[in-house]
């Protein structure tokens, strides 16, 4: 690991883009000399022992966050990182215990699960503080910090106190982010970091589906909070005190001088004179926050124009009939065969196609447009660079595959060794320096948890432990946003609500920057405005029976983003959660999209949580529909947003099933989600084949199930569950030709050794198999095509693509997650391909396509084909099928995998080799309960 300095004066974060040469000059350590006086933030250190003992997981509960804690760093700290690579102490020491876990998996014991995570026990044991902190000089909570991680440990004595703190310690470790994070929700990133395409495109993407105003996100939490009676008056008054603890660090770190200096660097503050402000949060700063959170984890839908154009692609080619049972086969509402969560027959209708469908408004051919988002563009704004992003902002923004991540491995103490339930699970959110989410330990009057919250929520702990139990979470993508048509009147900019013409609102934001040393894109500037009506922003513009329509999209958590609130106070409170009963009760409060797991040393549950709008009778979720009473959500409140929700029994939840897995596949069946590709493989599939033969086998244990998990992270789903029957198909007669006979020969090699992307020896950066995982890198997409365009048509292949990506290996950058993201194989035709070639080798096959694609469902011309798309691939190199990017250079297959922490700040991090799995991870195993 690169060197480190110490968490005091220099401690702090980091900023985006490159720097300029200079920092290296040798001007540069005097620079750094001149920084070094500003007295020290920390209290110093104390040997006292602040153990909880309230704490009932027997030093069984463990975690782990990369890259480290710290998130801050003074201009200093970032100086020398840039130059020489020295790291801020605990910037990234959770990074290295993360990454050996690839390598190290296979010889785990429980002994050793520590090695690989952090204890998270509560409290700290003696002599292992490293500092200890009374914020703002209050005498009413302590921040002590252990030597191991640098994980604040936030204990009050007054309610008031305690959520000051927590206040407090999110600024020391992440206030840049924090900063960063709100004005993304406002839309307003480029005026504050800087130009770059890339932060057009972030805060695009976020604004187009959260275009609000000031006064909306102040009467969101106005709503929230009076909604919730006792506990909503709590939760203003936790966040009021949780805004003066961040307010107080700003201002002793300004005065103090260890800022973070990306506030230098990006032109907000003078090194020098310190003139130049950072500006104090407040409440509305949270609810942005929390939109940004809310949008790109916890809300499904909104494909719903994708849908129909695929739909019209797939009647034009085969006909209405024919074409409507090819579109149906292809968007697998529910396969029989498809991975399930609850697993035990259960069914929970949700979004089901209707019998017949009432309202539909398909568009008319070739009529759709999508509505523009950018405006003026100036300067740096109009490059190719800069529309790219704007291109890509809004293909992510609007598509229903949305960033699913994150898993979840539980097992019932009826079937693990010691008798007490076994969980692993977290979020994946993505790697990023800082990390967006942070950890942290909460004591107080009605406070007891530890775990990661996303930084700037951090009031309370989102994903952790109680006293004694654990939750997680894993975005489950059920459908909560409809797309109507409003028909138009007197102009494009008017529409009919309920027979009248009414004006929409627009809204706009204007953001300009210029050249700084953190970001030295060029000065430009842009628009962005978004129409809104009652059914939600303006999204497309189309025809539809020759009638000039807009389509929006209305998600209900819009407006209520602060709502989720009370869920996760529920969640932190002692004396709430005590039962599976009162865990489903708190979640049921939460109204973004997610799975929500839990154990404690007796039980299991499982929750799936969202504000599922009731549709009114015959409409059919996957398309749009037109903006008229019979057609809205039952119950609906244009005013406030408020509708008629399916009740919490109609939503998928269960206590004590032998084990739940979740790797964002479908909940349960007739459950329908908003995005497409829950089919017969899904990478589900790789947690259910393993932890399903350990409960068989049962003695299940914490290092067994860690095993489970971490193997299915390295695994290649296309090559465990497709590649074995494309295999057959080409062995079915002999292989002649020498360069089809020798690609075959090294993926049956790479199959049988287990199909997976490991490096030959740890830290060696090279792949065992590596010339078969380069055939199937460059196979798949070549199969794909040959395989089901001839049939399909280019306009339906096309189509569907946008339905759902054919491919997402990890060093794809066409993919929803983008490269060196880790999380990969949510999204693709792997299940298209594995029913269409078993229908081709005879196999039984539920919930199969409504044709056969591959060779038209000859084996012998299916066998050509996918020999012709064979060769082809084995001819391309490493250099063509990893081409190279900001990270690696061409050819590099290891690097072209690697998971990067994308900087956010000024902290740069070193590489890890690829895993697939939750960025927070928890590994617990309760003995005993209150």
């Amino acid at each position: 690991m690169p060197p480190s300095t110490p968490r005091t004066t220099l401690d702090r974060l980091r900023t985006p883009r490159r720097f300029p040469k200079f920092l290296k000059a040798a001007s540069l350590c005097v620079l750094i000399a001149g920084l070094l006086s500003p007295l020290s933030q920390a209290a110093a250190a104390d040997t006292s022992t602040t153990a909880a003992a309230n704490d009932y997981c027997g030093g069984q509960c463990s975690d782990i966050l990369p890259p480290g804690e710290n998130g801050n760093a003074t201009l200093a700290q970032i100086l020398l990182n840039q130059a020489f690579g020295t790291q801020p102490s605990h910037a990234e020491d959770q990074l290295g215990l993360y990454g050996n876990l690839a390598s190290g998996y296979s010889t785990l014991t429980d002994a050793k699960i520590n090695d690989f995570f952090n204890d998270a026990s509560f409290g700290v044991a003696s002599g292992q503080v490293e500092s200890t902190t009374k914020p703002g000089g209050r005498t009413d909570v302590t921040i002590v910090r252990d030597k191991k991680t640098g994980v604040p440990h936030i204990s009050g004595t007054t309610r008031y106190g305690t959520e000051y703190g927590a206040g407090y310690a999110a600024a020391q470790d992440r206030l840049w982010l924090m900063d960063v994070f709100r004005h993304v929700g406002r839309g307003q990133l480029t005026s504050f970091a800087g130009g770059a395409a890339s932060n057009q495109g972030l805060e695009q993407e976020f604004w187009r589906n959260a275009p609000y105003t000031e006064a909306d996100l102040q009467a969101q939490i106005d709503e929230a909070t009076s909604r919730a009676g006792a506990r909503g008056t709590q939760a203003l008054a936790d966040a009021n005190a949780y805004i003066d603890g961040i307010n107080a660090y700003i201002d002793a770190s300004d005065s103090g001088r260890y800022f973070p200096g990306e506030y230098v660097l990006t032109g907000h503050k003078d090194s020098i004179t310190n003139a130049g402000t950072i500006d104090h949060f407040k409440l509305t700063d949270l609810v942005a926050l929390a939109s940004v959170i809310g949008s790109l984890f916890g809300s499904g839908g909104g494909g719903e124009v994708n849908n129909a154009l695929s739909l019209l692609a797939a009647q034009n080619q085969y006909g209405v009939t024919e074409g409507t049972k090819v579109w149906e086969s292809f968007r697998e509402r529910n396969d029989p065969e498809a991975a399930l969560t609850l697993h035990n027959g259960e069914s929970f209708p949700y979004a089901s196609r209707p019998d017949s469908p009432q309202g539909e408004a398909l568009p008319d051919a070739g009529s759709v447009s999508q509505e523009p988002l950018v405006y003026d563009r100036t300067g740096s704004a109009a490059t190719a660079s800069a529309t790219s992003a704007s291109a890509t902002a809004a293909k992510t923004s609007l598509t229903s595959a949305k960033r699913g991540m994150s898993n979840a491995l539980v097992v019932s103490g009826k079937h693990t060794a010691s008798g007490h339930p076994i969980a692993v699970f977290g979020p994946q959110t993505g790697y990023f320096a800082p990390q967006l989410l942070m950890l942290q330990e909460i004591q107080g009057p009605g406070i007891s948890a530890r775990g990661a919250s996303f930084a700037g929520l951090s009031m309370y702990v989102e994903l952790g432990r109680g006293q004694d139990y654990s939750w997680s979470a894993t975005t489950s993508g059920q459908d909560i946003i409809d797309t109507y048509a409003v028909e138009l009147c007197q102009d494009d900019y008017h529409y009919l609500y309920h027979g009248t013409c009414t004006a929409m609102d627009k809204v706009e934001r204007t953001n300009s920057w210029k050249p700084t040393v953190a970001d030295g894109t060029a000065a430009g500037s842009y628009r962005m405005q978004v129409y809104r009506t009652k059914y939600g922003p303006v999204e497309y513009r189309a025809t539809v029976g020759g009638k000039k329509v807009a389509y929006t999209t209305l998600r209900s958590s819009f407006m209520h983003e602060a709502d989720s609130i009370i869920g996760f106070q529920m969640l932190n409170d002692p004396d709430f959660v005590k039962s599976p009963a009162t865990f489903q009760s708190a979640v049921q409060n939460i109204n973004y999209t997610f799975n929500w797991f839990y154990a404690d040393s007796a039980h299991t549950a499982y929750y799936n949580s969202g504000d599922n709008p009731v549709r009114a009778s015959g409409v059919d979720a996957e398309f749009p529909v037109w903006a008229q009473a019979a057609y809205e959500w039952q119950n609906w409140d244009p005013a406030t947003n408020t509708a008629g929700y399916t009740p919490a029994s109609a939503h998928p939840n269960s206590v004590d099933q032998d084990y739940y897995i979740s790797w964002n596949n479908k909940q349960a069946k007739d459950y329908t989600t908003a995005s497409w590709g829950d089919g017969s493989v899904h990478r589900g599939d790789l947690l259910e084949d393993r932890v399903s033969k350990l409960v068989a086998a049962g003695g299940v244990t914490r290092s067994a199930l860690v095993k489970a998990m971490s193997d299915a992270s390295l695994a290649d789903l296309r090559a465990e569950d497709v590649l074995p029957n494309l295999l057959k198909v080409v062995n079915s007669s002999t292989v002649t030709d020498t360069t089809a006979a020798a690609a075959v020969s090294k993926l049956s090699a790479w199959v049988t050794a287990g199909a997976k992307r490991t490096e030959t020896s740890a830290g060696s950066h090279t792949y065992a198999n590596a010339d078969a995982i380069r055939i199937l890198d460059a196979w798949w997409p070549l199969l794909v095509k040959a395989e089901f365009q001839p049939g399909l048509g280019s306009d339906l292949y096309t189509a569907f693509g946008n339905n759902l990506p054919v491919d997402e290996a990890p060093s794809a950058g066409h993919g929803p997650t983008g490269s060196h993201a880790g999380s990969s194989f949510q999204y693709g035709w792997w299940s298209y391909v594995d029913k269409d070639i078993r229908t081709v080798l005879g196999q039984s096959v539920q919930g199969g396509l409504s044709r056969t694609y591959c060779g038209g469902g000859s084996l012998t011309a299916c066998r050509d084909l996918l020999i012709s798309s064979l060769k082809e691939a084995a001819g391309k190199s490493a250099s063509t099928v990893y081409p190279g990017d900001d990270q690696c250079s061409a050819g590099d297959q290891w690097c072209a995998d690697s998971i990067v922490q994308r900087t956010l700040g000024g902290i740069k991090h070193g590489k890890i080799t690829w895993q697939n799995r939750p960025t927070f991870q928890q590994v617990v195993e309760y003995t005993s309960h209150r």
